[in-house]
């Protein structure tokens, strides 16, 4: 069986003007995609989110592919 991996909403649903949720930092096509994809989809996603956050508190240090 494969492994599980829950949402990473935290009830704080606004998109910005870049179409980024302010509560879990995924687009509105991730969010809305979420339930259909699959693990590998989903970790590419939460790799996404990773990056930003990091990019949001910490604007200076954007990378390359922002």
């Amino acid at each position: 069986m494969s492994e599980h991996i829950s949402s990473p909403c935290v009830s704080i649903c606004a998109l910005d003007d870049k179409d980024i949720c302010v509560g879990c930092f995924r687009s509105g096509v991730e969010i809305s995609q979420w339930g259909r994809m699959n693990n590998e989809q989903k970790k590419t996603v939460l790799k996404n989110i990773a990056q930003r956050e990091y990019e949001s508190m910490y604007p200076a240090h954007k990378t390359l592919t922002s």
